[in-house]
């Protein structure tokens, strides 16, 4: 391991997050000069033969993982999950006189919903408000409607820490996943969606990636929509409308890589993570509510996993001698507060087995 590998912390931030230390020495490796290519990985073009490759291996990839069918399409696109917010609507509802409906389970659920509503009816298929998004819905709690043009969900909220088990239950309607904080985090049954969408920088690679895989009948072809809202012709012209994000889809095709070779595909990932995850929900269950969990038992998160501390100074102490413990990014988000850990695919055991060991000690110390 070089010195500067030894400098690293555990890093527990939502996003950008932690990449596996093997994708990041290959980064260094490639940032001189990409083999075959003559030129930095951050140089090549767009259009070059080098990036052909990376785009083809990088669908492969995904393809592999996650057994897309033929009858989708996998699109590489920008602006992050905020932008398909806006993007699903447009190209779903968007000039068709139809409704969509939202299950709402916290903070990002809520603004997908204030996009979609500029472009078209909304309703409710279920609202977590009243429960303090502490838990997802069960299919019996869905209200559904059966003329939807789509029914969309958040499959794993970060502030809160809530993540559904098992995708919701919504017959023919087009089912719609903002999968974008566990994404490649476990096996997805891709045939019982319409399109799922998720910005890269947690479990998939960068920040300014965010790939989405669309059933081919929910691509638009009347050309109506502005030339880069158009999911249709992103699909068409292979994600090369304009210049992609080549470096971001350059790592996203290192971490699939990664994900297959080294940690033996998403079945195993699963497993992996929610091993990492009962370590720490072990200490908060056994702590006799020192550590308040927020997440009911069966909505937890393996990907956040959020909790309160007695009292705001006992947390303020409880961050502060984290972080001279080498465990970073701890602190909750700003509108709920609290403690977060975010132990996405590539935060290692030793990480998690870190926190738990300094939460168990923390305690004793009060």
């Amino acid at each position: 391991m070089s010195d500067r590998a030894k400098q690293r912390v555990f890093n527990f931030s939502p996003g950008p997050a932690t990449l596996p230390l093997s994708v990041l020495e290959q980064i260094q490796r490639d940032i001189l000069a990409y083999p075959g290519a003559g030129a930095s990985i951050l140089e090549i073009s767009h259009r070059s033969p080098t990036m052909d490759d990376i785009l083809d291996e990088t669908e492969a990839n995904l393809r592999l993982l996650l057994s897309i069918p033929d009858n989708y399409r996998v699109l590489f696109m920008q602006g992050g999950g905020r932008l398909q917010f806006s993007l699903v609507p447009l190209n779903l509802l968007y000039g068709r006189g139809t409704s969509a409906q939202y299950v709402l389970t916290g903070s990002w659920g809520k603004k997908a919903i204030d996009e979609a509503r500029r472009e078209g009816e909304v309703s409710l298929a279920w609202d977590g408000s009243g429960v303090d998004f502490c838990r997802v819905p069960t299919n019996e709690e869905l209200d559904l409607d059966p003329l939807a043009a789509y029914i969309h969900y958040t499959s794993n909220e970060t502030i809160q820490g809530v993540q559904f088990p098992a995708e919701p239950a919504v017959g023919e309607v087009p089912l719609v996943c903002d999968t974008s904080s566990d994404f490649l985090s476990r096996p997805i049954p891709i045939d019982r969606y319409g399109l799922l969408y998720a910005c890269a920088q947690k479990n998939a690679g960068a920040a300014g990636l965010t790939a989405v895989i669309v059933r081919d009948d929910l691509l638009r072809t009347d050309g109506e929509l502005h030339t880069m809202l158009d999911y249709g012709l992103y699909a068409r012209q292979r994600s090369l409308v304009n210049t992609p994000p080549v470096f971001a889809i350059y790592i996203l095709m290192l971490v699939t890589r990664w994900l297959m070779r080294d940690m033996g595909g998403l079945d195993a990932v699963a497993t992996h993570n929610a091993a990492k995850a009962s370590l720490l929900y072990e200490v908060l269950d056994s702590s006799d509510g020192f550590y308040s969990g927020h997440a009911e038992p069966a909505s937890r998160s393996l990907m956040n996993v959020t909790f309160r501390l007695p009292d705001d100074e006992t947390g303020a102490a409880f961050l502060s001698e984290a972080r001279d413990a080498g465990l970073h990014q701890l602190k909750g988000h700003r509108s709920v507060g609290g403690v977060r850990a975010s132990i996405y695919n590539a935060m290692p055991v030793a990480g998690v087995e870190a926190l738990r060991d300094f939460m168990i000690t923390f305690r004793g110390s009060r």
